[in-house]
């Protein structure tokens, strides 16, 4: 089944699957969606658009997708679901006890794949691996765990674990690093012109050491030391070169979503570009039906190489372990010194 799916994921445009979008997905066969708040109302209402989702897209098990990296960037929100502090807190942390921040990160990501399975939720984009440098735009920031590649990995390997021991799939991003970017690449395209020694001692390492992730996703930067022409989405000297042979990610590779302004030309040209480059699956995240039909017509079949690394995937969400939650938040609570 997975051979015949569509290499797209896709946004959905409400809190309920309309008549056009579930014809759409019964007629492209994406290979799954990603949600945003304003898909967002209730625990409930969540449930029954997957699966309406789901049933359109006749697949018992879709990726569906969510951003619930902590802080400013988490789609579920009080009342319904507990907020969780941005990972530059765990990073602060770190600096004082290196084995109370492990295990607060694994404890926060254990407790938001909890909340994430429970609504049907498989997949989240999280963690952030970047490595903020000062003169960067703040678009990454308190999103990442550190200023120091060691402890990005070293907690990123922490959260990588606690999202896959609550059985949701965690995606390490924005592979190859984003975190010296200085422009957010939602609004412009970002170049980097740091050298490549230096690239790959700070912004590919924190990647090298989590190739192990079952899932990645790319960041729409322009690295002039290695493609000055293209970002790294769309680059297929960066993908092939840096991703899979320097940094050593052989998984599912996500492209970011097609419509950041980083990337040019249509719908269909950035999908065709990102694939084409060797991204395994591209995004589309608005959830204008015009916009992702013209991103599906550039998307070639699912190539037999993506269609494995998916299976990989899938198969590496296990059910979740046991955990006590309650007893699972109050020490998390007592780590970050809230009691």
């Amino acid at each position: 089944m997975a051979a015949s799916r569509l290499p797209l994921i896709v946004g959905l445009a409400g809190t309920a699957l309309d008549r056009d979008e579930a014809a759409f997905l019964r007629e492209t066969r994406p290979v799954g969606l990603i949600l945003f708040a304003r898909n967002v109302d209730t625990p409930d209402q969540v449930r029954k658009l997957v699966d309406a989702a789901r049933a359109a897209l006749d697949d018992p098990d879709p990726l569906v997708l969510v951003d619930q990296e902590g802080g400013r960037v988490a789609r579920l929100k009080p009342p319904h679901w507990p907020s969780y502090p941005p990972m530059a807190r765990f990073g602060g942390l770190y600096g004082r006890d290196p084995a109370a921040a492990r295990e607060a990160v694994w404890l926060a990501l254990r407790l938001i794949a909890h909340d994430l399975a429970s609504l049907g939720i498989t997949v989240d984009c999280a963690p952030v691996l970047d490595v903020p440098t000062l003169e960067a735009d703040p678009v990454i920031s308190d999103r990442a765990f550190a200023e120091r590649a060691d402890v990005v990995a070293d907690l990123g390997g922490a959260a990588v674990d606690g999202l896959l021991a609550g059985g949701v799939l965690p995606v390490i991003k924005h592979i190859p690093g984003h975190g010296r970017a200085g422009v957010d690449s939602h609004k412009a395209l970002p170049r980097v012109t740091a050298d490549l020694d230096t690239l790959a001692r700070m912004d590919f390492a924190p990647f090298a050491a989590l190739a192990r992730a079952p899932m990645a996703m790319t960041a729409h930067i322009v690295y002039t030391a290695l493609d000055p022409a293209r970002p790294a989405t769309c680059s297929p000297r960066v993908i092939a070169e840096v991703v899979r042979g320097q940094i050593g990610f052989d998984n599912l590779l996500l492209s970011d979503d097609l419509e950041m302004a980083a990337l040019d030309g249509t719908m269909a040209e950035r999908a065709a570009a990102a694939l084409t480059a060797g991204c395994d699956l591209a995004l589309h995240c608005s959830g204008d039906l015009g916009g992702v039909a013209d991103a599906a017509n550039g998307c070639p079949p699912l190539a037999e190489v993506s269609a494995r690394r998916l299976a990989d995937a899938k198969a590496a969400r296990r059910p979740a372990d046991t955990v006590d939650i309650a007893h699972a938040r109050r020490r998390l609570s007592v780590l970050l010194g809230d009691v």
